[in-house]
């Protein structure tokens, strides 16, 4: 991290079009932004460029890498999503073979009903919207689901581009269900719907045990990455 331990050096930051009129980038002084590794920061949308040289022209005395996260998810895609795709892309797909939404509790009986009224449109959905059925057991025994539903699935992920990659690893690892990021790609439901979805196990026990002020604010860091995560993937979708 010591590369972002600098003082602000620049007067302006400013959108490009990128080389040959592919991508975009942000200028500094009209120097284009390079990742950490030395990449070329290449953007797939003006809006995320935008985005990205927003944040460094708010930047005050020394770079703050925890304001910039966008910034953070560019460098996140290009340095390390484009040179191993297929192993994120696998890493995220195996979510579709233990997904949240597929393990319910046996009691009590409202937190059963809870589970399926939050739940079950969303695998209705994945059902008929991806043409992915995937089966919902009690308790936590691994429950195997059917190999065509898991493929569609990977399917749909290594569809994506590095961009929309790295966003998409984001919204399913926090969530734990690969179905609710996919429901955020395409807008089944508002995305802070979704999140709250994935939280209702844990909003339950805090109805029933009270708040641990810590774990709220565990929790509320992985809203705001969770949302971010859904910008970012809205951001990365390539200017036609």
């Amino acid at each position: 991290m010591s590369e972002w331990k600098k003082k602000r050096f620049w007067k302006q930051a400013a959108v490009a079009e990128g080389a040959d009129g592919l991508g975009w980038q942000v200028e500094l002084d009209g120097r284009a932004l390079r990742t950490p590794a030395k990449a070329q920061l290449v953007l797939p949308s003006a809006g995320l460029a935008a985005a990205i040289a927003a944040e460094w022209g708010a930047q005050e005395g020394e770079i703050d890498p925890a304001s910039m996260p966008f910034t953070r998810s560019a460098n996140s895609a290009i340095d390390k999503i484009v040179p191993q795709f297929d192993e994120v892309a696998a890493l995220v797909a195996e979510y579709g073979g233990s997904d949240l939404l597929c393990y319910r509790a046996d009691g009590p009986e409202s937190l059963v009903q809870r589970q399926a009224d939050a739940w079950d449109p969303l695998l209705d959905w994945a059902a008929s919207g991806l043409g992915a059925p995937l089966s919902a057991t009690s308790g936590i025994m691994h429950v195997a689901q059917p190999a065509n539903s898991v493929a569609t699935l990977e399917q749909q992920i290594r569809a994506l581009t590095p961009f929309q990659l790295a966003a998409m690893h984001d919204l399913v690892a926090l969530s734990g269900s690969l179905v609710i990021g996919l429901a955020v790609m395409h807008e089944v439901l508002d995305s802070a719907d979704l999140w709250n979805r994935s939280r209702l196990d844990e909003q339950f026990q805090a109805e029933q045990w009270g708040i641990d002020e810590e774990a709220e604010e565990v929790a509320e860091r992985k809203r705001n990455d969770f949302l971010h995560a859904e910008r970012f993937l809205r951001l990365s979708t390539p200017d036609a």
